[in-house]
């Protein structure tokens, strides 16, 4: 494991590892222009599938990144709950540290980091939340502790102990025993409308190929190769 590694010294002061030495050549796979599905939509199916098909833990898992008024930015792994035409969902605590900073920078980049493929997806795009009926249909899909969790928890919001958690999920437990439980007004989701749509496949010598769909005024869209 690297963290049984010695520390090593730079200008004097030690450092907890040495990394430098951490490297992988990617050899899987390549991309090239005549793979690509016409729209990014379908070829986020096509990885999707795959990484869906080998059992990779979590596939629909994506970094999230967004960024206050003030242009500070933040980022954590949330799950991709929707995708069509319109662009990639996820739900969440509307009054979340994500959701108030999209509420006043709607714009946001996603990242699906597929390692074990030695892929990633980057998004780009404008954010909107979803129709309160889209909300309503997806929370009452969720398991039943799930659906009480989002009432239980003002996400990061600074909290006592865990003690006040599984408190205030016992007495929801009670409240909605035998009955629905109703969508909190603070949850929904959240539509990422995307402008522009990386796929990126590892190579060998850093020499990877980046392949991204730019999207025009007209809604078409225009492929381009990034350098790696």
């Amino acid at each position: 494991m690297i963290f049984d590694r010695a520390p090593v010294r730079t200008q004097g002061r030690p450092t907890l590892m040495s990394l430098a030495d951490l490297r992988k050549d990617y050899t899987l796979a390549g991309l090239t222009e005549k793979d690509l599905a016409r729209d990014p939509f379908r070829q986020f199916e096509k990885w999707f599938q795959e990484a869906e098909a080998s059992k990779l833990v979590e596939p629909n898992a994506m970094v999230l990144a967004t960024a206050n008024r003030e242009g500070r930015p933040s980022a954590r792994t949330v799950l991709l709950k929707g995708v069509d035409g319109r662009g990639f969902v996820f739900y969440t605590n509307y009054e979340s540290r994500k959701g108030r900073e999209l509420d006043g920078n709607p714009r946001a980049s996603l990242v699906f980091p597929w390692f074990p493929f030695e892929r990633q997806v980057i998004i780009e795009g404008a954010v909107a939340k979803v129709s309160r009926e889209e909300a309503e249909a997806y929370f009452h899909s969720r398991p039943l502790p799930s659906q009480l969790a989002a009432w239980a928890s003002a996400q990061s919001s600074i909290i006592t102990g865990r003690k006040a958690l599984e408190e205030a999920m016992k007495e929801l437990e009670k409240k909605y025993a035998g009955q629905p439980v109703p969508l909190p007004p603070q949850w929904g989701g959240f539509r990422v409308n995307p402008e522009t749509v990386e796929f990126w496949q590892g190579r060998r010598s850093r020499l990877h190929d980046r392949l991204r769909y730019r999207r025009a005024a007209d809604g078409s869209w225009t492929i381009e190769r990034l350098s790696p």
